[in-house]
């Protein structure tokens, strides 16, 4: 029963976003043809705004009725009860900055039928662009084998609460292809082979999106 009430508590409140999002301001979605409708998926993305951690579930899970987008979020964001009932409701769960083995072992086990969300950046760069991605995203692909989605997020970072009519996309690409390198050893060069091939096909979204256009 908690998991029907919560699913249905997740599908009633991204829809009230993606209102706001995509109807009061101009949340533009590309690429839904990429998402996949059944199974476990983790969407990767580009990190720009606090404002993401709401409207790319939206932008998911609009035509995914009664499914869930989890989330590894800061641990500090689970310090004050409500904030922690509030997160944990929508998904999220908290996770250490350095290498936190309990989440990561939360997120593959999500990963066997769950769709799952994460910034391989691990902070957010407001500037508009892309970091270095986290290794330990390339050890949980490598573990799980898991479809991976990868995200480009754009304008996002220039928004401001509350507003109308302000421009921002999202666009998911095809899955990348990580079969070549399943064949090498689990070790740490081969994670890093693995998330800097992810964070490439973001950079290509991004590029293909002319996200940089404009900027010094």
């Amino acid at each position: 029963m908690k998991s029907f009430l919560q699913r249905l508590w997740v599908t009633l409140s991204v829809h009230v976003i993606g209102f706001y999002a995509s109807t009061i301001n101009c949340f533009e979605i590309k690429g839904s043809a990429n998402i996949p409708r059944d199974g476990g998926a983790l969407f990767a993305s580009n990190h720009i705004s606090a404002y993401e951690t709401i409207f790319l579930p939206w932008a998911i899970l609009r035509n995914l009725p009664m499914q869930m987008v989890w989330a590894p979020a800061k641990e500090e964001l689970f310090e004050k009860p409500f904030q922690r009932m509030l997160y944990s409701s929508w998904g999220a769960f908290p996770v250490r900055r350095r290498r936190d083995m309990k989440a990561s072992g939360i997120i593959n086990n999500l990963l066997e039928d769950q769709k799952v969300m994460i910034f391989p950046e691990g902070t957010r760069h407001r500037d508009g662009k892309l970091g270095k991605g986290n290794r330990g995203v390339g050890k949980i692909i490598y573990d799980t084998r898991v479809t991976v989605v990868p995200v480009a997020l754009t304008g996002l970072n220039r928004w401001e609460f509350p507003g109308a009519g302000q421009k921002a996309s999202v666009t998911f690409g095809a899955p990348v292809d990580f079969s070549d390198l399943y064949h090498l050893p689990d070790c740490k060069e081969t994670h890093n082979l693995i998330v800097e091939r992810l964070m490439s096909a973001i950079a290509t979204l991004l590029e293909n999106e002319e996200a940089y256009v404009g900027e010094a």
